[in-house]
């Protein structure tokens, strides 16, 4: 949406009597809210979702702080382009719907991106309390998860304006949230989509890489109900260059294909004792707990429930890996990370949530070694103590090992999660896709069309690990300029 567009929409008349409905320093002078959370003592005990959202009264008062800025510089964090003074501003007159119609504009996931998008490092970043009176900034997270939970809430979910079917059909490989983005917008674009996953649940990492105590399946599940609405069709237990081919889907029709296959791939330290049992990946620990049930003794593949449980990295998945030991009854559940808090990845949110239930940081640590007993199951990990040195290439300070600084925690489950690497089997059984030594597709930064004209990619295919947020980001460009050159070959045609 262009400068002109968002002036008009902030000149209607409602908005100009929101604004004058109360003083700027009134707006101001308003402390920002703090959402109910589930009491740390008992949410460790179940999977119960922690945040309880806003309720109505909360979330107008929140949307009222809202200066209705003539330049939103929260929008330029938004990495989907939502209109964030418009859906706030409905909230303060009261009108929710209409809010979460807003969000739908924009966002095939609003939902989710309400829970788990890092708002803090992107919108929120931008705004005018943060950037220029140094106070919280509005909470356009909690807000934009209340007005799509209301809509969710009142049964009446509605669904985006979609153009007239054009009989086009467009495949998509993957049904994470750049998979899942890409396809609502085709979709509303008047597109034939089909989703193919290789799982048998819809939602990759939503389902399979986020615990429930975060984000909710029944959340998910009822935005992938919308796309269905919306024409999108979905084929699980489906793997694209095995059980189907580049040539099948030519062959059964497709004009585009998007490739939004995820980094599935765990990466690990390889360091001695990586291959004692009870050491694993986070995506192997999440998936069987979150998609295969495996906290439950009676499943077919039942997860060991550790006492003394290291979780090695400091990103969202090792928090909620590690959150997720708490709850299938660790004593002690520990965070490994080579660097100091100030330097983790995670979510303050997260980093906030794992201490209050009870979750030990040893940080400027590494592992430098799993031992096992006699019968191979890891029993202990050495550790070796580090120092903050120069920064490197990412910013941050790299770490330093002190000489000599070695001590011996007793474990008796390890959980390595230390990043990720795109998953190859795509790009290894499509001839022509170029691909980077890191196993990413190689794609045009603007419009991400890789070296195959009919083939787009984004997400972590591309990226090798990045956020839902900017995975859907991903997904809406690489939708406008697939529409776009679809247009021009039917133009030329």
């Amino acid at each position: 949406m262009n400068k002109e567009e968002l002036a008009a929409q902030r000149a209607e008349q409602w908005r100009e009597e929101l604004r004058k409905s109360k003083k700027a320093k009134e707006r101001t002078d308003i402390p920002r809210v703090k959402m109910k959370e589930l009491d740390p003592a008992y949410r460790v005990t179940n999977r119960e979702e922690v945040n309880c959202g806003l309720t109505p009264e909360q979330a107008v008062l929140e949307a009222t702080r809202c200066l209705d800025c003539v330049e939103p510089l929260c929008m330029t964090g938004c990495p989907v382009g939502i209109n964030i003074p418009k859906f706030i501003k409905n909230i303060e007159r009261g009108d929710f719907r209409e809010a979460a119609r807003t969000l739908k504009e924009t966002s095939a996931l609003p939902a989710v991106c309400g829970r788990v998008c890092p708002q803090e490092r992107q919108c929120e970043s931008k705004c005018f309390y943060l950037q220029k009176l140094k106070k919280e900034p509005i909470a356009i997270g909690y807000l934009e998860r209340f007005a799509a939970d209301y809509e969710q809430a009142s049964g009446e979910v509605a669904l985006p304006d979609m153009k007239p079917d054009n009989g086009i059909k467009i495949a998509v490989v993957g049904s994470g949230p750049c998979g899942l983005s890409f396809a609502g917008d085709m979709a509303k674009l008047g597109y034939r989509v089909t989703v193919f996953e290789a799982l048998h649940e819809i939602g990759g990492v939503l389902k399979y890489g986020i615990p429930e105590f975060r984000l909710p399946n029944r959340i998910v599940d009822v935005e992938i109900d919308s796309l269905r609405r919306m024409g999108v069709e979905f084929m699980t237990d489906c793997i694209v260059g095995k059980t189907l081919s580049y040539d099948d889907l030519h062959e059964m029709g497709f004009k585009g294909i998007m490739v939004a296959s995820g980094a599935g791939l765990p990466r690990f330290m390889n360091i001695p004792g990586e291959n004692l049992n009870g050491v694993m990946s986070s995506n192997e620990y999440l998936t069987r707990v979150n998609l295969m049930d495996a906290a439950n003794p009676e499943s077919d593949t039942p997860v060991y429930k550790g006492h003394r449980v290291a979780v090695i990295g400091g990103g969202n998945t090792a928090m909620d890996s590690v959150r997720t030991a708490r709850r299938l009854g660790a004593d002690r559940a520990m965070i490994v990370y080579r660097r100091s808090e100030a330097e983790m990845p995670a979510r303050q949110e997260e980093v906030h949530h794992a201490k209050q239930e009870g979750v030990e940081f040893l940080t400027l640590h590494n592992p430098i070694e799993y031992i096992g007993d006699e019968r191979g199951r890891v029993r202990q990990m050495k550790l070796q103590k580090m120092e903050l040195g120069e920064p490197d290439a990412s910013g941050r300070r790299s770490p330093v090992p002190i000489p000599g600084a070695i001590e011996t925690i007793d474990v008796d489950e390890v959980i390595v999660s230390v990043g990720v690497s795109p998953n190859p089997l795509v790009p290894n059984a499509i001839e022509g896709l170029e691909v980077t030594p890191k196993g990413t597709i190689v794609v045009n930064a603007d419009t991400l069309q890789s070296a195959l004209p009919d083939i787009y990619a984004g997400g972590d295919i591309v990226r090798g690990g990045a956020t839902v947020i900017l995975a859907m980001g991903d997904g809406r460009r690489a939708a406008a300029a697939m529409h776009e050159a679809l247009q021009k070959q039917q133009r030329s045609a």
